[in-house]
């Protein structure tokens, strides 16, 4: 019984230690270099992003249609960020789920340009296709 009682202790007290892992950011600044950017930039939250770099130059947030609650967001500045050279990216993307960044792209253009898709040309008619 007393054996069955240490076990349980132990296996609930990893089970405490582990709900506490709240991870504490950097002091200091968010660097600049894009590999160095990319590896701590999780850890900060959107107010320390704010102080360091300013207003972003674009936002567009993504809202429960219901509620109007922003659950995701996309952030553009341009000409922070450096590469391996040290030139700078034109624009830099954050994309945010909540108050953290999930996914970081480096543009060498302004991020205003448009995508244009278009349906693919007529494909012929299955009986129209030769037999082999």
């Amino acid at each position: 019984m007393r054996a069955l009682f240490i076990t349980l202790c132990l296996a609930f007290s990893g089970a405490a230690f582990a709900g506490n892992t709240a991870e504490v950011p950097p002091a200091g600044e968010i660097p600049i270099s894009e590999k160095e950017f990319v590896s701590v930039i999780n850890q900060y939250d959107k107010a320390r992003i704010i102080e360091q770099f300013g207003e972003p130059d674009k936002k567009d947030d993504m809202k429960v249609g219901q509620t109007g609650e922003v659950i995701a967001s996309i952030w553009q500045y341009h000409f922070i960020n450096t590469d391996a050279e040290g030139a700078y990216y034109e624009t830099t993307e954050l994309d945010f789920v909540g108050e953290k960044v999930v996914m970081v792209v480096f543009m060498n253009h302004d991020g205003s340009d448009k995508i244009r898709v278009e349906p693919p040309a007529a494909t012929p008619a299955p009986e129209a296709l030769p037999r082999m």
